[in-house]
């Protein structure tokens, strides 16, 4: 493992995708066992995407782990999928992992109707879990959560809103399979804000892959700004990214 520091990010790049996930989720588990020492319960934060299969794999199989005190909620939704369509990432997180560990508690966003009533539905939960750990990626147009860069804002007031996609993050839908072409990857979405990830006390992102090398590179090199959400991680305390040698190769 290699590891260096940009600004308050922690970055270590491991010698394959499967060692990334491993750490990551040890790490997040030992985190997780840290804070349960003084708090009866957590609330955490999951991205749903391909890149996280690893660590979700890890954190399922881990048995150490005392779910029952733990709240989970996910970070963003598509708008207009029915429910139960498998490319929403509700259901992505169901199949790797909510639905195989005894959660105290599954928050779901539900993106099928009403997108303002929902995100004030969600954002009272929030402020009534403050969350603890986030365990996220970033995407190919450097976005966390899908504040993609037209719509991310560092200093956003709300804790949730809709956004509309913009043409990377789209395509990257369709990279990872979620979607067979780009006219499918629905236009409109509702995510966690910028402010309401980096209120946890914990990140831990990762980052695997040839197609994120790029956003990777950004993260860690480019001034911080909306231009490249993810380099808001470089302002926040309790922050690690983790990649393979894939997504490590244009550092």
């Amino acid at each position: 493992m290699k590891s260096l520091q940009a600004g308050k990010l922690a970055v270590k790049i491991y010698d394959s995708r499967a060692e990334m996930g491993a750490a990551a989720a040890a790490d997040v588990a030992a985190c997780m066992r840290k804070l349960l020492e003084t708090k009866e319960t957590i609330n955490m934060i999951f991205a749903a995407a391909p890149s996280q299969n690893e660590v979700l794999a890890a954190l399922k199989a881990d048995k150490t782990i005392e779910w029952n005190r733990v709240n989970a909620f996910h970070m963003d939704e598509y708008v207009g999928l029915p429910k139960g369509a498998p490319q929403r990432f509700s259901e992505f997180l169901k199949n790797a992992l909510f639905d195989h560990v005894p959660l105290r508690s599954v928050n779901l966003i539900d993106g099928s109707e009403g997108a303002e009533a929902e995100c004030a539905r969600y954002s009272a939960l929030l402020e009534n879990y403050p969350v603890d750990i986030v365990v996220m990626g970033i995407g190919e147009n450097g976005h966390i959560a899908f504040n993609d860069p037209p719509v991310a804002d560092f200093h956003d007031p709300l804790r949730m809103k809709p956004v509309k996609l913009d043409d990377v993050c789209r395509m990257q839908q369709v990279h990872d399979g979620c979607f067979p072409t780009f006219d499918d990857v629905p236009e409109m979405a509702l995510t966690l804000t910028v402010t309401q990830l980096a209120s946890a006390a914990y990140r831990f992102c990762v980052v695997p892959a040839p197609t994120k090398a790029e956003a990777v590179r950004r993260t860690v090199n480019d001034p911080i700004g909306e231009a490249c959400p993810a380099t808001v991680m470089r302002e926040l305390d309790g922050t690690t990214m983790y990649l393979d040698p894939d997504s490590a190769a244009l550092l």
